[in-house]
């Protein structure tokens, strides 16, 4: 009945229903706040161990893949973690440096899920110039407490 005087987002329905709307307001900020503060751990966290395998053990990257995981690398969809693994490891170049310019995550709709978009360069051996890319992740939550990456789309920045 309540429901019908009041609306949900009003402080007077709080009221009625006896509880402290300014202090269920706070704590919403406070967790809305440590959510935040997670997703950008994970996703920072995420980029970094990403990045690192690829410059210096490409085929370990299979392993944050699964066989539902899909990679679009410059327009060619790929699907299932040993089609992405070989595709990694056929790039026609052994070892690179990714420079990480920015980093930004959101969680995603899926329970737990996060996404993560990043800019960057990438320094190929002999070459004078740095490519600039682009690159988004979907992780999703295992059970087992860890990420995997469900959706990555990877772009050369040309221009």
């Amino acid at each position: 009945m309540l429901s019908t005087l009041f609306h949900f987002h009003d402080p007077l329905y709080f009221h009625a229903l006896g509880l402290d709307w300014e202090g269920i307001r706070l704590e919403r900020e406070r967790e809305r706040e440590k959510m935040e503060e997670h997703v950008e751990m994970v996703g920072r966290a995420f980029v970094d161990h990403y990045y690192h395998l690829f410059d210096k053990d490409r085929a370990a990257l299979s392993s944050l893949y699964q066989q539902t995981s899909m990679l679009t690398f410059e327009g060619q969809k790929i699907v299932g973690v040993e089609e992405i693994s070989s595709k990694l490891n056929q790039l026609p170049f052994d070892q690179c440096q990714h420079e990480v310019s920015t980093i930004d995550s959101q969680p995603s709709s899926c329970t737990g899920g996060i996404m993560v978009f990043v800019s960057g360069s990438l320094q190929l051996p002999g070459e004078e110039h740095h490519l600039r890319f682009s690159q988004m992740f979907h992780l999703i939550p295992t059970p087992q407490g860890s990420f995997y990456v469900q959706n990555d789309i990877f772009r050369l920045n040309y221009g």
